[in-house]
């Protein structure tokens, strides 16, 4: 084969498997390990909460990736990168100070992470033709999906089962991100030779940093000057928010002893459901979700899509007071509400397309995801916090209480009728 004509088939699926899993790693293996090696929820929550900076400037820096070297220097780079900071966690790890020197590494895996979905969906461009890019567009999504189930599954279970068999949590950590290291490393020199080198990624020839930030900074200004601009911003905040603050005290309501409220479950068992069962029924509801938003539209499919993404957070509140010993119950619990929460999220990603329609879509894109982001970090930062002064009991209920932002925005946004219909 040409160097210039790999089979995307070599290429992709290893690609998008290695975009999710660093993802995963920061945002709820770091939950679960911190909350194993007893960390606070609230400086659990606060910490790892930052740790969703980089996605949310990532529209920032965005244009010098396009600006210096190609898409494949950048995809490269930053896997090597990422091998590199995954070996300073699992060296961290027995220190005494592990956190502050996990949270740094942590920090270089999230910025390394974000620039590399930039390079990544980048060269995918590239790399493959319009035909290819449609046809290819749901094996990368699926494998992202696989990557996830590893990530938040596998790798927890076996962090749990080395926990139980030695008793020694740091070393079961160690291991984990001992296996992400040499995974990257691999990757890296995998795709290193494996990448296609298609003429039209190369880096921008008499093109200045300051031409291209000023550039980035008018698209900025236009992205404000869109009709309803206001509301979609609230609503890019707003629509997650009753899971933006669960997401970061799921897994520790799960391991927490139920003298402390929580349900008292092994890692390996969190592994199994929010790692493996949850990850599984949000899978199938965004699936689901996609069908019917294709053939009724989104405007048809908004409002049972935001009752799925806030509805089903009512069995959180159903655990914490029942407590049940049954895992049966838990993963059936977790199942429903992550399926739902796949089936409505749904209609968020499709809101941001919709919003970012028009000139300059491919950047509006980029900035409605960069309010994605934010919306997830702020109120994460500050659930630990509200979970320590409430207890998981009346934390839950205040989820439930937040349903009511995300019901009120979607009542005043504008969607076309049209949209998302599938086309005769």
């Amino acid at each position: 084969m040409e160097k210039n004509k790999r089979n995307p088939w070599a290429w992709i699926p290893t690609l998008y498997f290695a975009e999710a899993l660093p993802y995963v790693a920061v945002m709820t293996i770091s939950v679960i390990m911190y909350k194993k090696l007893e960390i606070s929820n609230t400086d659990i929550a606060l910490y790892t909460g930052w740790l969703y900076l980089p996605w949310v400037i990532k529209p920032f820096w965005s244009p010098f990736v396009d600006l210096i070297k190609t898409k494949r220097w950048w995809t490269v780079t930053m896997q090597m990168l990422i091998a590199i900071a995954f070996a300073c966690i699992a060296f961290a790890l027995p220190t005494s100070f592990f956190f502050q020197l996990t949270l740094a590494a942590f920090w270089l895996v999230a910025f390394t992470s974000a620039t590399h979905d930039i390079a990544a969906d980048g060269f995918y461009m590239h790399g493959l033709d319009d035909h290819q890019q449609s046809l290819f567009v749901g094996i990368r999504s699926t494998f992202y999906r696989i990557a996830t189930l590893a990530g938040q599954g596998l790798l927890v279970i076996v962090a749990g089962h080395i926990e139980d068999s030695t008793g020694n949590v740091p070393l079961s950590w160690t291991v984990v991100f001992g296996i992400l290291s040499a995974f990257f490393f691999i990757m890296a020199v995998y795709h290193g030779w494996i990448l296609p080198r298609p003429a039209s990624d190369h880096a921008v020839e008499n093109v200045t940093a300051k031409n291209i930030m000023s550039e980035f900074l008018e698209t900025f200004k236009s992205f404000f000057k869109k009709e309803h601009a206001g509301i979609a911003v609230l609503f890019m905040l707003l629509y997650r928010l009753p899971e933006a603050q669960l997401v970061k005290l799921i897994s520790p309501f799960m391991l927490d002893p139920m003298e402390k409220g929580g349900l008292g479950l092994t890692t390996e068992q969190v592994g199994l459901a929010y790692g493996t069962v949850g990850i599984i029924g949000l899978t199938i509801g965004g699936i689901l979700g996609g069908i019917a938003a294709s053939r009724g539209g989104l405007k048809k499919w908004l409002w049972p899509m935001v009752c799925a993404i806030t509805l089903p957070d009512l069995v959180y509140v159903y655990l914490s007071y029942v407590l049940p010993d049954s895992l049966l119950t838990v993963n059936v619990c977790v199942f429903i509400e992550q399926f739902g929460y796949g089936f409505g999220f749904t209609a968020y990603m499709l809101y941001l397309i919709y919003f970012s329609e028009g000139e300059h879509k491919t950047s509006h894109y980029a900035i409605c995801t960069g309010f994605m982001a934010l919306g997830m970090m702020l109120p994460g930062m500050a659930a630990g916090w509200l979970q320590e002064t409430l207890g998981y009991r009346h934390f839950f209920v205040w989820t439930i209480i937040c349903c009511l932002a995300t019901f009120l925005v979607c009542l005043f946004i504008k969607i076309d009728p049209e949209f998302g219909k599938k086309k005769n």
